[in-house]
Order: C-alpha cells, then structure tokens, then sequence
C-alpha cells in the first residue's frame, strides 16, 4: 500500500556538516521505486534546496515551516512574510548587533556581518575537525557561498527568517516578535547559542502536511515522517508514524513514536528497513 514519507532536512536528512548520507539517498529512492511517496518537509526556503538535495529525487516540497507547498510544477500554498513586519526585525537585529538572513525563494539575503560570521564558524569547524573538510565543502560552503548581501533587506518576498547566535537570550527575541511571528531555536546547532528562526504565524509543517494530503487524498493513516529540531514536532505528532532521529532533541523524542540512529549511522535507511517501507 502507498505510503507519503516527510522528511525534514537539516539534522535529518543531512549531518551537521551539511550531507546526504549515502544510506539516506538510498533508502529514498528505494522507497519511490516501490511506489511510496517521499517529500521533503523542511524549515528550509527553496533556494536553499541545493542541488545535491534535489536530486536525490523528491515528489514535492513543503519549505518554509510549512509555508511553501509545491507539488511536481503546481504551487499549493506560498505565505510570505508581512513587509513591514520584515522591516521591524531588521531594525531591531541591526540594533542589538544579531547576523541574520531572509530566505525567500529567489534567493538568501544575508545581514552586513552575516556571511563574514558564518565563514567564521566554518574556519573554526575545520579547525576543530580537519577531517570534516571534504564534507564541508559539499554542504555548508555552497550555503554560506550562495548568500547575498548587498540588496535592500526591507523586502515583500521573504518566508522566513533565520538569526545566528548572539549573547541577546532568544527568551528577548522571542518577546519582541511572539505576536507576530513564530519563534523557535535554530534548528542547526553550529549557528550557536540563542540561534533560531521567524516564521509566518498560524502555519507549520502539519498544517502543510493537513493541505498536501487533501490535495493528493490519501489519508493521514499512511503517513510517516522523520525530524530532529522543535520545528518539526507538530509534524511528529500529527502523522501516523512520528520518527526521531537519534540526534534529535529531547523534547522531539518524547513526542515520537520510534526513534530511530542517527544521520551518520544509517538512520533513515534503518528505520525504512523497520517498517517495510524498502
């Protein structure tokens, strides 16, 4: 019987360093041979859906926290965020000194200090760990490298918003823009302490999942999904089969019904394997 599998990105389908395993990708397009539906379900925007994503090969994307949904060539839902809302956040980021960027789907649009800050993490992680280079240049280097950052950041065609660590606790952060945003904890630890992200209120990666199911009719019976960050618990909770990795956090493993290895050690492969979906 056909199955949808949602699969989140960072922390799950990629390692820290940014990559595929190779036991991911394979459990993936084996689960697609056998008639399965797989979608990525990610906190992502979609220019940061690099081709070595891509073409792992996918039946569709909800981004954004579930604000995007796109379906082969159709586009289900695309939220972006309120202009002057965008406008309140870079004052106030610019303020207290926070590097950020605005991820729309043409593109990442970084802060005046934001790339600078993230080619310091990496030199730092290559430092630390000189064997991650290889990897490193596969998955955060094209990040950090596809960043933009000499266009006006005041903007209408922004998803989502991603701030890197600083010393202003995220509980501040969180208070300035609770009433308009949703605000969680970076869902990618390298970026640091009171790292985290902005996202449309009202929407996440369930109700994606609530409007792609509609859409294609089939029932939320069988559903699986896959995730380690805050973002992705709605999710978890709402499919069928909610499956943390081993590398997720505490509070996204209490609310999964399996948890499975880690990135690193074949846990999308290992769990597919479990429950027959290869």
């Amino acid at each position: 019987m056909k199955k949808v599998i949602f699969m989140d990105v960072d922390g799950t389908l990629v390692n820290d360093n940014g990559v595929i395993p190779e036991s991911a990708k394979i459990a993936i397009r084996k689960a697609r041979a056998k008639g399965h539906l797989v979608f990525l379900c990610t906190g992502r925007s979609k220019a940061e859906l690099f081709p070595e994503i891509l073409e792992v090969g996918f039946d569709g994307i909800i981004g954004a926290a579930g604000g995007y949904i796109e379906v082969g060539q159709e586009i289900l839902l695309h939220e972006r965020v309120k202009k002057g809302d965008v406008s309140h956040l870079v004052d106030f980021f610019n303020k207290h000194e926070i590097d950020f960027y605005l991820e729309s789907n043409g593109g990442l649009y970084a802060s005046k200090n934001c790339k600078q800050h993230i080619n310091t993490i990496i030199e730092k992680l290559l430092i630390d760990k000189p064997e991650a280079r290889e990897e490193v240049e596969k998955g955060l280097q094209p990040f950090h490298d596809c960043l933009i950052d000499d266009e006006d950041l005041v903007r209408d065609d922004i998803n989502k918003i991603s701030f890197l660590g600083s010393d202003l606790p995220i509980e501040i952060i969180r208070g300035e823009f609770e009433s308009k945003f949703n605000v969680i904890p970076s869902t990618v630890p390298l970026f640091g302490k009171n790292s985290g992200e902005l996202s449309v209120p009202g929407i996440h990666k369930a109700t994606a999942i609530t409007k792609l199911l509609q859409h294609l009719k089939i029932d939320n019976e069988d559903t699986f999904a896959y995730g380690d960050g805050l973002n992705d618990l709605e999710m978890l909770e709402f499919v069928q089969h909610g499956i943390a990795m081993g590398n997720a956090k505490e509070e996204v493993k209490k609310a999964a019904d399996d948890i499975t290895d880690t990135h690193d050690n074949n846990g999308i492969y290992n769990s597919f394997k479990k429950y027959g979906l290869i």
